[in-house]
């Protein structure tokens, strides 16, 4: 399975509003496996950033001036996702954005160029309810280190988005395998024959069955003569 990890930055909250994408961070995983194949862009929004949002990213119109716009970036980008499970923390926020841009250059919506969409908020708020489930928080509770994030990055924050789902997905992974010859594709645990195991039998040495005898003779003597097994020589004695 090809998952991409995405994640942008904006200069502000609302994209209906005018607000434009600034970065976008994409980490490839296959197979559960981080194949390093990523891709990060700047982009140039041709308007400056909200104070607060600048707070957030520290991206200025100077450093984005000289940036490629989002029509230059567009058949990289889409190109890439094409296809593949995205994951996307509060998706809601980033599809908006990317939807926006797609808009502007005639092309369909984000959704109808991608295998599917995944919000792993939607699944921390599922497996921790009632708690704070930002990426900074997420990250503190999974355990993963996120002691270089002291601002906002797309492709910074799509990398410690993957070490987070994948935290948050261990051990759902079936332990099973292909039945093989199954139209339903469904799944079964494979036949073991125990027949085949040969099992080793140790007998015990004259001393171990001695230091063994003295082992239940001490326990019989603690239980006042009331252990199961020396009632049971009795009865068949």
């Amino acid at each position: 399975m090809r998952q991409i990890f995405l994640d942008t930055e904006t200069t502000g909250l609302s994209p209906e509003s005018g607000d434009r994408l600034v970065e976008v961070g994409c980490v490839e995983m296959i197979n559960r496996q981080l194949t390093g194949e990523n891709k990060h862009f700047y982009v140039n929004p041709e308007r400056p950033s909200h104070e607060e949002a600048l707070k957030v990213h520290g991206l200025t119109e100077e450093f984005l001036a000289d940036k490629p716009l989002f029509s230059a970036i567009a058949d990289e980008l889409m190109d890439y996702l094409a296809g593949a499970e995205i994951i996307i923390h509060n998706a809601s926020f980033d599809v908006g954005f990317l939807n926006e841009e797609l808009k502007r250059l005639g092309r369909p919506p984000f959704a109808q160029s991608v295998g599917s969409i995944k919000d792993s908020l939607l699944m921390a708020r599922e497996m921790f309810p009632g708690k704070s489930n930002s990426l900074d928080a997420l990250c503190k509770r999974l355990e993963v280190d996120n002691s270089n994030r002291t601002l906002h990055g797309a492709l910074l924050d799509a990398g410690l988005l993957a070490e987070v789902y994948i935290r948050m997905t261990r051990g759902q992974d079936a332990l099973l395998i292909d039945a093989g010859g199954s139209s339903d594709g469904e799944l079964a645990i494979a036949a073991v024959d125990f027949a085949t195991f040969t099992l080793s039998v140790i007998e015990p040495s004259a001393d171990e069955l001695a230091a063994h005898e003295v082992v239940l003779a001490d326990l019989d003597k603690a239980s006042g003569g009331k252990t199961i097994w020396r009632a049971r020589e009795k009865t068949v004695a």
